[in-house]
């Protein structure tokens, strides 16, 4: 794992950054145009936008992975907390300690940023995922629902 570390997003990166994330769209089967590709680079290169990016990279400057990332209000807690929103690896890839590389850093940064909790969520199939999960983080009991919004 010494020859990949791991940075935020930089302007240079979109073509790889970006076949990383066709890469991560098709695994869920999502499809995605250029103009959503191009809206979600445009946040995570923007200092004022709550989301972020960090990447994977090898000692040959090839991105392996990402991670989207954001902070979250915990009104319950009176805290904020970090949500991971998109974390891939490229298949190639996978197994090479990037996965862990990528989410060590954010929990650093979440550490560094006082969040006080790193959280996500992932397919109930996702097993390969699932057993990295289970590693390093825990499990809860929470059930996800997603609800459109009135149409006017």
């Amino acid at each position: 794992m010494s020859d990949i570390t791991v940075r935020a997003v930089r302007p240079g990166d979109f073509a790889q950054w970006r076949a990383l994330y066709r890469g991560y769209a098709d695994f869920y089967e999502v499809e995605q145009t250029e103009e959503a590709a191009a809206t979600v680079w445009s946040w995570v290169n923007d200092p004022g936008h709550e989301v972020g990016a960090l990447v994977a990279e090898d000692t040959t400057g090839r991105l392996l992975g990402l991670a989207h990332y954001r902070p979250f209000a915990r009104p319950l807690s009176a805290t904020v907390g970090c949500f991971l929103d998109d974390l891939f690896v490229a298949p190639e890839h996978r197994g090479s300690g990037a996965a862990d590389l990528l989410l060590g850093a954010l929990r650093e940064l979440a550490a560094e940023r006082g969040w006080s909790v790193v959280r996500w969520i992932t397919a109930d199939d996702n097993h390969r995922a699932r057993a990295k999960y289970d590693q390093v983080a825990t499990r809860t009991l929470w059930v996800t629902y997603d609800m459109p919004p009135a149409r006017p």
